[in-house]
Parts: C-alpha cells; structure tokens; sequence
C-alpha cells in the first residue's frame, strides 16, 4: 500500500503552495515575491513532517510501498520551494534574497537532520532492507531500497544519541557557512572594478569588448570612461587581449585574491571552519578523512584511484605547460620582458597561437553567434536522439532574459522544458555557467510520468545595440557543456525520484561527451554562420580551430588538475593543524607538486564554490574523471565511421541517460560499452600521450 501524501489546501494564497496552473506545470515565477519563501518553506516542511508521521505511524508491516516508495515521494511540495528558491538566489541575488538565503539554511538543515535521524523512520526502511532477499522487487526498486538505507546510514542513523546531536549540529553549521561562503564571493565579485579613463589603456583589446566595457562604465553612472568587472566575459577577455601590463597585474591580483583581502567577505577562516567540521563529521562517521567518507559511495572507491588518475594526468600536463612557457617567453622578449607573471601567460599564449598558427579567435568568433550556437546544440541533440525544441511563448520566465523551449521527442511527445539564461548580470548572477532543474523526471502515484524542467544558465557577453552576442571558442564548448547535462535531465526515464541523480564522478560524463561534437565540420557546416553575411564558416578556420584545438593545453590542464590537488589534499588531511594558516597551505600544496608559479590553480581555496558551497567537495576531480570517460564514449561513435551512429545513440540514450542511478554507474558504463576504460583515450585526444 502507498501511503497519500500531504497536500496544502488549494485555498492557500502563497503562489509557491498552490497548484501551479500554469503551461507544463513551470513555477509561477511572475506571481512569487521574495515574502512568499519563509511561509512557503515553513508550511512545507510541516507537509513533508505529517507524510513522515504517516509512514511512521502506519501500522501494516514495512514493505517497499508503504515505506521505501513513500519516503521517495515525500517532501514534493518542500522541493518545490527550495528548488524555485536556490535556482533564484543564483540568478537574481540581492541583499533581501541573501539574507533569505542565511534564515533558511538553518531551518532546513535542522529539518532534515530531523528526517534522517529519525529513529522510528529508520527502523522501517532498515527492516525492509533486512528482509529484501524475500522480496519480489524489480531492479530499479532494490536500487531504491539500498540507496535509502545507506543514505540513512551515512547520514547518523547508526549513531548514538550523543553523537547524533553533535552531527546534527555540525551539519547546520557546515549549511550556515556554505551559505556565507557563497555570498561573500558574489559580493565581492561585483564589490571590484577598473575604471579605465584613458583610451591608451584599451590597446589589444576588441572592439566588442571596449563597446561593452563603456556599457558597463555609463551604466555605474561613469560615461565616457570603460570599467572591468571580475565577472569572466569581463576578467578573462582583457587578461588574455590587453596590453598595459600593470592594468593586467592589477585585474588578475583582484581576481585571485576574491575573499582573501581579510574584509568583511574574506573566506579564509570560513574555509578552515568548513574543512575542520567535515572532518569532524567524517570522524563521527568512523571515517580516518572526510575523503574517505565521500569516496566510499563513488565510482573511484578511495582516494587512491583518484590520485592516481590525477598523478597521471600532471605530470605530462606540467611538461606541456613548461613547453609552452617557452613560446611565451620568447614573445614577451620581444616586448623586453624577461620574468613572466601569471598575468602574462594568457597575453602571450594568445600571441604565440597566434604567431604559431595564424589563428585569429576574432575572426572566429563572427560565425559564432549566440543565437545559432543555440540551434546548433538543438540540431545535435535532434540528429542523435530525435528529439526538436520548439520556442515556447507565454509561459511564466524565471528571469526576463531567459528563453522557454519544449523539448519534445521522436514519437511527439514531450520530454519538458529547457529554460536558457545565458547573459551576464554581475552582482546578480552567480558567476560561471551551470545547469540546474526545477523539477526533476519521475512517475507519480498514478504511474503518469512527470516531465524535466531543466534550466541552463552561464555569463556570456550580452548582445549591444549593433552586434549580437558573438561567443568565443571555449563559451560555444560551455554551451555545449551545460546543455549535455539538460539534455540528460530531459531524456531520463527513472521512476523513482531517488534515483534521479548521476553519481558525482559520472554526472560529467553526458556534459563532456557532448562537447565533441561542437567543432565536428558537419556540425559546424549547420550554425557557424558569419553573423552579417551567413557565409558557412570557411574550412580553412576549421581547419585552425583543429590545429591549435590542444595548443595550451598544459596551461589547460595544470591549472585545472592544481585545483583537484587541492580539493583532494584539503579533504584527506586526518588532523587540521591547531594554527592553520590556509594560504600557506596552498602554497605548500602546490610547490611540493612543482607548479611552476607562472601558473595559478584554477581557482583558489577562498573563491572555490564548487568545493565550498557547490556540492563539489571531493568531488572536483570528477572532470578528469568523466574526461576518460566521455572520450571513450565518443570513440564508440567514431569507431563506426559516424559521429551520429544512431545505433550508438540508442545504446547510450538507453543505457545511461535514461537509467541515470537505477545501477551502479561502473555497471551502466559496461552495458553501454562492454568494457571500462582507461586513461589513454583521453591522453591521446589532449595530445599529452
């Protein structure tokens, strides 16, 4: 017997616990003001609290549907709010919402501390799980049912009381200074800026820039003058075409240097505080590490594996990356520079691809236009699985600038929604490029599947009144990046919501993958059209976009695989030293790798979200881990002489995307390939083996 889930009264006038009457059942986002999240969020939880009362209090035996099938579908209406919520607080940030963000974390931590460390609760799924040899469940069902009672277990249930208190605790902390983390790096992302004043100071730098750049200084109340933000369409443009090299050195200091200028938003002691409580968590666990307690329920196992692969992938990385510094030398020479700085290194590199292959990122860039980029991702997504998005109009918009499409399959019907929000907003929007969800592919109590809706965010360069937006080569693979993920979200067939997440050191797998295809010729021959006259993009760019695909590819990896040293040195320390000083750790961290200090880490302890607030805690690596995946992934199409191999298509489709967690990801790997791969794939593709 399934249990009936709490449901609010449709008299209730709060837009976030109504029935959402809208077109595909998307959040009414027009009617939800910032007052509407605390009562939504407290009447919610009170839902989910009776549907748990319900499951404990039911007096039949536990079994999967009364118990395992109940717990999946409770909290629907509590992930309603937190996921229209979240999804806000990273595109529309203000101090109302982020002051929101810091009331609700305690709150919702401390309610599901409460779920998790229900005692009466635990005892029925684990007495499900005890006798779950006798039971008749379908695979997917038994995946369910294991999935929850580990989680339960990872989660204290196992504990004593006492430390199930001092979990309890230490889990609202960890939420509160995540929070804070987070906030004080959109903060003082936006908090900096140059204001250019003289216009020999713009010199290298393109027009498109420049003409924003003015935008962005007469919109701060500056006209006449140009301003440079540390957003990315901002910082990285003028660090790899500017050529004042003070202003350079200044830029990329400011960007390093986020939230460690010991200000009101500095994250050193927030970093050192998040790093000691999980491992005091991860102890609690019985675990020696916090990475030994992540790594146990990953496709990598322990930390070994995963330093394994990164030691594999550094050391050639690090000699590309000297080899490259020497080209970079010799240019900076001609410029009677003898001592490079990380802020040379993207000038110069740039120089030197293009002094080595002629290669003009500009010219390039005029076939790239946001909008056929676009339908460029939408023709491959459609010549592999079958599937169209149609522009969907009147719907409700989670932001004004994004767009609403109706992924819709081969046989007519419909996969959901995508919503694509892909221009910057400093100070707004949180920075880089993502994709989240507000609601994710399951089947209800009725068996009636429930549709994705998928939304893909990033900070591209926003069109100006005589140019649209024109992406560069590495936003174009982002584009195709994130929508890989979407796509995934959208093509998944799960029944049980529980299971509707890849494994961390898989979920990059489908986004990676669908990178390849970005600069294939056929692909390229359909949307690199040239934005004034629609000429196809000439071969011979192609051409130069293949030749130089792996030029600063060392720069690439070091700084990338520097970044993952520290996720993994940061979590596997078993005592934090009683005065530590996180700065002089990192250094430590990386000299004894020999980084060579013309390069940075991709990002450094106080503005590294994904680790710190993301969910990305032990788990960076899992780039490099799906690198060798995707790349074996994508020679089973090549290998056929068919990038669109629709038999390959189906077998991957089938096999991964619409099982997502239904098996162990090794497992679902292995019916989809036959075989796991290593690392050499990927090596070869990077040109570093």
């Amino acid at each position: 017997m399934l249990i009936a889930m709490t449901t609010v009264s449709c008299t209730e006038k709060n837009p976030l616990l109504t029935q959402w009457d809208t077109p595909y059942g998307v959040p009414p986002f027009e009617q939800i003001k910032n007052e509407h999240y605390m009562p939504a969020l407290k009447k919610a939880i009170e839902a989910q609290e009776k549907e748990i009362e319900q499951i404990v209090n039911c007096r039949e035996e536990p079994d999967f549907e009364n118990t395992i099938a109940a717990f999946d579908a409770s909290g629907s209406l509590l992930n309603k709010v937190l996921m229209v919520f979240g999804n806000n607080e990273s595109i529309a940030s203000s101090e109302q919402v982020r002051r929101l963000a810091t009331e609700m974390s305690p709150i919702t931590s401390n309610h599901y501390s409460n779920i998790m460390l229900n005692d009466a609760l635990f005892a029925r799924i684990k007495a499900v799980y005890d006798k779950r040899g006798e039971l008749d469940l379908e695979p997917d069902q038994m995946r369910l049912l294991t999935e929850t009672c580990k989680a339960f277990e990872r989660n204290g249930s196992n504990l004593d009381e006492q430390s199930k208190a001092a979990l309890r605790e230490v889990n609202a902390k960890i939420d509160s200074l995540q929070t804070r983390f987070a906030q004080n790096l959109l903060g003082e992302t936006a908090a900096w800026t140059l204001l250019i004043d003289k216009e020999e100071d713009l010199e290298g730098l393109s027009e498109d820039f420049i003409a924003d750049a003015a935008a962005r200084a007469t919109a701060a109340g500056a006209e006449g003058k140009w301003l440079v933000g540390l957003d990315n369409p901002s910082v990285m443009p003028f660090l790899q075409s500017a050529a004042n090299r003070e202003l350079r050195i200044k830029v990329l200091d400011a960007y390093s240097n986020r939230c460690n200028n010991n200000n009101d938003c500095d994250n050193k002691d927030i970093v050192s505080e998040i790093i000691a409580l999980k491992l005091q968590k991860a102890k609690l666990m019985g675990y020696e590490t916090y990475a030994d307690f992540v790594l146990e329920r990953k496709m990598a196992a322990n930390a070994t594996a995963v330093y394994k692969l990164l030691d594999e992938v550094w050391q050639p990385s690090l000699a590309a990356a000297r080899r490259e510094l020497e080209d970079i030398r010799q240019m900076a020479a001609e410029d009677g520079i003898t001592t490079i700085l990380p802020a040379d290194w993207r000038y110069y590199a740039d120089k030197a691809r293009t002094a080595k292959y002629s290669f003009d990122e500009g010219a390039v860039m005029e076939y790239l236009q946001y909008d056929n980029v676009r339908d460029g991702i939408f023709y491959v997504a459609n010549k592999l699985f079958g599937v169209t998005f149609n522009r969907v109009e009147d719907i409700p918009l989670p932001h004004p600038e994004a767009e609403a499409f109706e992924c819709v399959d081969a046989d007519g019907s419909s996969r959901g929604i995508l919503y694509i929000d892909m221009f910057a907003r400093p100070g707004e929007k949180s920075g880089g490029a993502w994709c989240t969800s507000y609601r994710e592919h399951k089947v209800d109590a009725e068996g009636n599947a429930v549709t994705a809706i998928m939304s893909i965010v990033g900070n591209f360069t926003r069109p100006s009144e005589n140019k649209p937006s024109l992406l560069t080569v590495d936003e174009t693979e982002t584009f195709f990046h994130e929508f890989g993920h979407a796509i995934a979200g959208l093509l998944s067939d799960v029944r049980y919501e529980g299971l509707g997440n890849f494994v961390r050191d898989f979920v990059e797998l489908p986004s990676q993958l669908n990178e390849h295809w970005a600069f294939e010729p056929e692909v390229l021959n359909v949307y690199a059209k040239h934005y004034i006259t629609g000429e196809v993009i000439p071969m011979e760019l192609v051409d130069k976009i293949k030749e130089c695909a792996n030029y600063g590819v060392g720069f690439a990896e070091t700084e990338l695989v520097a970044a993952m040293y520290l996720d993994m040195d940061m979590y596997s320390m078993k005592e934090i030293p009683e005065h530590f000083d996180l700065i002089s750790y990192e250094a430590k961290c990386m000299n004894s790798r020999g980084l060579i200090p013309e390069i940075l880490p991709r990002y450094r302890s106080p503005y590294f979200l994904h680790i710190f607030s993301h969910g990305y805690d032990v788990g960076y690596y899992s780039y490099l881990w799906a690198n060798v995946f995707e790349c074996d992934a994508y020679e089973a199409f090549k290998q056929t002489g068919d990038i669109f191999n629709q038999d390959v298509a189906a077998a991957y489709r089938k096999q991964i995307l619409a099982r997502v967690n239904e098996d162990d990801a090794k497992v679902l790997y292995t019916n989809f390939r036959g075989f796991m791969p290593n690392a050499d794939p990927f090596l070869v593709s990077r040109g570093l083996k």
